[in-house]
């Protein structure tokens, strides 16, 4: 079986043939940090962790390059409104999103750069485009050096564009610039709306990168001139990945041979934004479900379909989850020596262009098999289902039983004092129901419900969840 992934550049899913056979190199892009991390934010960093996580799987050495823009004009704008320093700005939001990151399992990148730790990369490919006649210094005294889009011929090529349906580029003042649509690959300093801390020296004046050129600066100094993958977010494949293609060929490096776009996560059918209020922060809804909840909610749907968010939604994937790991903690004592592997099934599915709703009704599939199995006690059947389960989850970053789900000590403090508590009014309720008073029995079971705990009767006795 062979991975296909589907190539934004072609239209079409393609073989997946890397440049060094064995090894895949990814570049994604990650995020400005300007402001605390919602769900739509971060549900790239979940995709394409999932496809990462494949690769390596099927045998592959990964090398997973994630950037953060770390200066940007937005970030300039949020920190003069708060009143602090824009890096104190950025540093902060840096942490909130490895924090949110962590809490649904992403795996840190191989190496995450930022934007600020490589301008002499970014000032050196900046004068390979003006040496090539593909770039040029504003004539206005500004500062700004732009990329001449009309001096590529291929200009458009990713999104299938031509230059003059396109919009303007709204990155800088249009006054310097001999097209409009050409896009600002250095930004020269303004003494008097920037501070002095948000330039750098070069040969244009002290100035700071542009947006899109940092990407392609950075994928080049840890991946090379060609590597295999570059993702991110539907939004970004124009102005920014178009930008990115053209400025890096046209100095003469070939860059990815596959494009991967992840989808929005809507709601009522608009991008998922921050004009939407705090609700859906991370940390509020982390509030409501687990985060390897909310990473299944993710998981289970394709990486290229949209996602209309709702709680009700994420309430209804994080009950289906329960199930499977309902199935996980009643089998486990049952089980005795088992193997990871994973069915062919499921296999196809994720080699199908990381198809992964087919992927998780695989797992529904194994799981359903193992509780008919179970109710039977041990078995090798039973424990070749659990092992597939646990396999499947480990590729997806849903196994419960992953170090990153552990809770702190003090939950695990609390929740034995909950177990304690919990099994000995079961333990009650059962004492009740063998001495057939069924009304100190209900009186128990209605106690336990009114708690927010449910109870299931199984064969190896009474089981407890809140």
């Amino acid at each position: 079986m062979t991975l296909r992934l589907h190539d934004t550049a072609t239209r079409e899913a393609r073989d997946f043939v890397p440049l060094v056979p064995g090894r895949a190199g990814i570049y994604v892009c990650g995020l400005t940090v300007q402001s605390e991390p919602h769900v739509g934010h971060v549900r790239s960093a979940v995709n394409f962790d999932v496809l990462r996580r494949w690769l390596a799987a099927t045998g592959y050495d990964v090398d997973f390059i994630r950037n953060v823009t770390d200066i940007d004009d937005k970030i300039l704008a949020k920190s003069a409104d708060q009143g602090v320093h824009w890096y104190a700005l950025a540093a902060a939001m840096k942490r909130e999103l490895d924090s949110a990151l962590a809490a649904i399992n992403v795996l840190p990148p191989t190496y995450e750069p930022g934007a600020t730790g490589h301008v002499p990369e970014i000032v050196e490919l900046i004068e390979q485009l003006v040496a090539r006649g593909h770039a040029y210094a504003a004539e206005d005294g500004s500062g700004d050096v732009y990329f001449d889009v009309r001096s590529w011929a291929a200009y458009g090529e990713l999104t299938r564009q031509r230059i003059e349906d396109m919009e303007p580029a709204g990155d800088a003042d249009p006054r310097g610039k001999r097209d409009p649509r050409d896009f600002a690959l250095w930004k020269g300093h303004k003494k008097a709306s920037e501070p002095a801390t948000a330039a750098w020296p070069s040969p244009w004046g002290p100035g700071r990168p542009g947006w899109h050129i940092e990407c392609s600066a950075m994928a080049g100094k840890y991946l090379g001139p060609a590597f295999d993958i570059h993702g991110g977010g539907v939004d970004l494949r124009f102005p920014h990945h178009e930008n990115e293609q053209a400025q890096s060929r046209a100095a003469g490096r070939p860059f990815a041979s596959y494009w991967l776009h992840n989808a929005w996560i809507t709601t009522a059918g608009e991008k998922m934004s921050k004009s939407l209020g705090n609700s859906l922060l991370i940390p509020e809804v982390l509030k409501r479900v687990r985060g390897i909840e909310l990473r299944y909610y993710m998981v289970a749907a394709h990486y290229r379909s949209h996602v209309e968010f709702s709680f009700e939604a994420l309430d209804e994937a994080a009950k289906g989850f329960r199930r499977i790991e309902d199935f996980l903690d009643r089998a486990a004592p049952a089980v005795g020596e088992w193997f990871a592997a994973m069915p062919d099934t499921f296999i196809r599915a994720m080699d199908d262009d990381l198809g992964t709703p087919a992927a998780v009704a695989v797992i529904h599939d194994s799981v359903r098999e193992g509780n008919k199995l179970l109710a039977d006690g041990a078995s090798e059947a039973l424990s070749q289902k659990f092992g597939e389960v646990v396999a499947m989850l480990d590729v997806l970053g849903l196994n419960p039983a992953d170090e990153a789900w552990a809770t702190d000590s003090s939950d695990d403090k609390l929740s034995a004092v909950v177990d304690a508590l919990v099994q000995g009014l079961l333990a009650e309720r059962t004492a009740a129901r063998e001495a057939k008073d069924w009304a100190r029995a209900d009186t128990i079971r209605d106690q336990i419900a009114a708690a927010g705990i449910e109870v299931e009767d199984t064969p190896t006795g009474p089981k407890w969840s809140v």
